[in-house]
């Protein structure tokens, strides 16, 4: 049993190397027909994580989101920005008594405390909506995560009912990581989880369920996934 378990995970593992080395060969044709660097339009991608107390928006509240941008791109060209330059995070006032323990507890933070100290939805929403539209500049804001349901869901809601400058992403301009890794590996979104990634698209740092620091793990295994083919 052991030894067909290792034959199938080596089986699997040199089947998604195979597609996305063929990936590669379909991007270098693609990119010999125009030059290497960004030009407008482009997209800046920023790669998002959020941390709750609940699975979803406006009953139970956000307690945590972090944003690093990721990289940028054209359409033909892709380039990588070191995530921990460019970053933005925010701990943030509950606005709900409904809690669900069992995702608090995933975060690890202190609610009683974030009722004290935590900012204001307002304020955050809008902060962050500037920040994204000042570092997007001329280019369109993607937002980017793994998967991206729960935490488009989450901050498309805070950034509609709270931010003053409504959400920087409009209502469409994301991309899902998960869906992403499932096109070009053409695997079943169930066989598509981060826990299925090779070694070669996994970032180096932890996954510490602390929003700002797996946002920027994030920014990684997407500009290493979009690499793949870039």
């Amino acid at each position: 049993m052991a030894t067909r378990l290792r034959s199938a995970r080596q089986s699997e593992a040199s089947t998604v190397l195979a597609t996305l080395a063929e990936s590669r060969l379909t991007a270098r044709a693609v990119r010999g027909r125009g030059d290497l660097h960004v030009k407008a339009p482009f997209d800046v991608y920023f790669s998002a994580d959020v941390e709750t107390d609940g699975p979803i928006p406006g009953t139970f509240s956000m307690l945590s989101f972090g944003l690093a941008v990721a990289g940028t791109s054209d359409g033909v060209s892709f380039e990588r920005c070191d995530p921990e330059r460019q970053t933005f995070y925010r701990e943030l006032r509950p606005i709900s008594e409904r809690v669900d323990d069992e995702t608090l507890a995933v975060s690890g933070l202190d609610r009683e405390r974030l009722l004290e100290d935590g900012s204001e939805p307002a304020d955050a929403m809008t902060d962050a909506a500037r920040f994204v539209r000042e570092v997007a500049g001329e280019g369109t804001p993607v937002l980017v995560a793994y998967p991206l349901a729960f935490d488009w869901a989450w901050l498309h809601w805070y950034f509609v009912t709270f931010s003053l400058e409504g959400s920087p992403f409009g209502y469409s301009n994301c991309l899902d990581m998960k869906t992403l890794f499932a096109a070009r590996t053409r695997r079943p979104i169930a066989l598509s989880g981060a826990s299925n990634l090779p070694p070669m698209l996994r970032s180096s740092r932890p996954h510490l369920h602390h929003a700002l620091a797996d946002a920027v793990e994030q920014a990684d295994i997407f500009a290493n996934l979009v690499e793949t083919g870039a």
